[in-house]
């Protein structure tokens, strides 16, 4: 069945196009990828997306129904698409990746797969958030369900899966701006990462422009300036909250 896999990337990588007779059995024999360990295929998905066409080889992979068997809460999701997200962060997630290796730069799996399974992460938060779960917690209850199921199918090291949770769990503490936090979040060994990661995620169109240009201006800032930055932050978020506190006082009064 892995050869199934190798098809596709052979394809894409060399610019041929699969006879009909190969490529209509593909869609029907997909699942017959469950047979195969799961370590093999993680060591297959490397393949497929760091030989540099990782965007024409995803692409090729959906259209062969190849995707679904590799990453199936990714293509749950995928198929329930708003306004191009999630395909689109995912676009550029692989865009990225490509860049990288035609640049000669380093790539990493945990980046990749960070990547790849962000949706069904992100999805599987939204929901603990409405249930009221803080969103740190949230963030590390849907990261440890979406591994557990992932690795039944591509089983990775822990050297994977350990900075994975490390980047998807610091989103949320991007959006927190006042105090000492962007300071020890600057320290965080895996800030770089995850701050790549809110660049996509701006990018794509689903974090906020304006706050993935905060804290690229804080990095670069020297310390009066980092100051003066967490200051205002603290006076946005006082009005913030002025301003919920009045809303919820007129509706008192109106109720």
């Amino acid at each position: 069945p892995v050869r199934m896999l190798r098809a596709a990337r052979f394809a894409v990588r060399l610019g041929f196009t699969l006879h009909p007779s190969c490529a209509e059995p593909i869609a029907r024999m997909a699942s017959l990828l469950q047979q195969i360990p799961a370590p093999r295929l993680y060591d297959e998905v490397l393949k497929l997306f760091f030989g540099g066409y990782a965007v024409q080889t995803f692409e090729a992979l959906r259209h062969h129904h190849l995707f679904g068997a590799l990453f199936p809460e990714t293509e749950r999701c995928l198929a329930q698409e708003h306004d191009g997200f999630p395909l689109t962060f995912l676009a550029h997630a692989l865009d990225r990746t490509d860049r990288r290796i035609q640049e000669g730069k380093a790539v990493t799996p945990y980046f990749l797969f960070a990547a790849l399974l962000w949706e069904p992460v992100r999805t599987r938060s939204e929901a603990k958030l409405h249930n009221g779960i803080n969103d740190l917690v949230a963030y590390q209850e849907a990261s440890a369900e979406v591994i557990e199921r992932q690795v039944h199918q591509t089983a990775f090291p822990r050297s994977v899966g350990q900075p994975m949770r490390e980047i998807w769990g610091l989103q949320p503490r991007f959006s927190r701006l006042t105090g000492s936090r962007p300071y020890r979040l600057l320290t965080h060994p895996r800030f770089r990462a995850a701050y790549d990661f809110l660049l996509l995620r701006s990018e794509s169109g689903e974090a906020d422009p304006a706050l993935a240009d905060w804290w690229t201006r804080f990095q670069s800032a020297d310390e009066v300036e980092r100051k003066a930055m967490v200051r205002d932050a603290e006076r946005g978020d006082n009005s913030t909250k002025r301003r919920r506190r009045r809303s919820r006082h007129r509706k008192l009064a109106s109720s």
